[in-house]
């Protein structure tokens, strides 16, 4: 059975790359490298055999860089990274990248961009269309007061796989779903649109928090979508800030429930294989 952690992260200190955000005091505890070495001993603990890369940089040498290393890690099936959707290079990045079969997938940061609006911005559209056209997907990293552009994207995109990153970053640590709940609703009904099981125990207290704080989150995300719109990630190695990455996959399996052996499949797997068109 093919099982994917659908959302993790590499970095390098020493490489030229923008990582101030790892300077904040808070996250002294994951600035160092992690490399894939550093995973794939997590994934083995887990018994997962595939994951897929996501971007952290606004950079393309970012993708050429985790590319080469997918080439050498086989268990490396895809990888999330950056093109500049505004550029009117866009398709000519698009076109570079697509010679990679591993390239599976666009991310921004649309979360750090200061126009709340900025995802649907005529010339961001216009990237996205063309994101569409090249058959590839595209990942949405926002907080929950982008989730609204969620549904937009759906309806103007319809043979865009969409995916929304970490569940849009719901307030975990409060127990507040009202902010949340109406835009994922709307989001559901567009069949394109996905979401990652990601990202979650750092949006609940990185000190205190337990399985059951996840849990209504969790399940009203599934009953939502179905498992075959639901992926796990682990959003490894940020995760650490306040998980072990084993504690964090035990947690969602835990609140998960007695799920069928078949939505457990689709959810660390199957769904991911097909969300980013993945090879056997």
């Amino acid at each position: 059975m093919i099982t994917i952690d659908a959302h993790q992260h590499f970095w390098q200190l020493s490489k030229p790359f923008d990582y101030r955000w790892l300077d904040a005091p808070d996250k002294a505890p994951i600035r160092r490298d992690y490399l894939p070495a550093d995973l794939k001993a997590h994934l083995n603990a887990c018994g997962i055999n595939r994951s897929i890369f996501v971007q952290t940089q606004h950079n393309l040498d970012e993708n050429r860089w985790v590319l080469e290393m997918a080439q050498e890690h086989p268990w490396i099936a895809g990888i999330v990274g950056w093109i500049d959707l505004a550029s009117r290079e866009c398709d000519k990045q698009l076109l570079e990248m697509r010679r990679y079969s591993k390239f599976v997938g666009v991310r921004h940061i649309v979360q750090d961009e200061p126009d709340d609006n900025f995802i649907v911005r005529p010339e961001i559209m216009r990237g996205l269309r063309l994101v569409e056209r090249h058959g590839l997907s595209f990942d949405m990293l926002f907080f929950t007061k982008h989730l609204q552009h969620a549904h937009t994207l759906g309806m103007a995109f319809p043979s865009l796989n969409l995916v929304i990153d970490h569940l849009a970053k719901p307030k975990i640590r409060e127990g507040r779903m009202e902010d949340w709940l109406p835009a994922l609703k709307a989001a559901a009904k567009c069949p394109n649109i996905y979401v990652k099981l990601s990202g979650l125990v750092t949006e609940a207290d990185w000190s205190t928090w337990k399985a059951a704080d996840l849990r209504p989150f969790v399940q009203t995300a599934v009953e939502l979508f179905g498992p075959s719109r639901c992926m796990y990630g682990s959003d490894w190695p940020v995760c650490e800030l306040a998980s072990t990455y084993e504690r964090q996959y035990e947690a969602l399996n835990e609140v998960l429930g007695p799920i069928t052996s078949e939505d457990r499949a689709m959810i660390f797997g199957g769904t991911a294989k097909q969300f980013y068109r993945l090879d056997e």
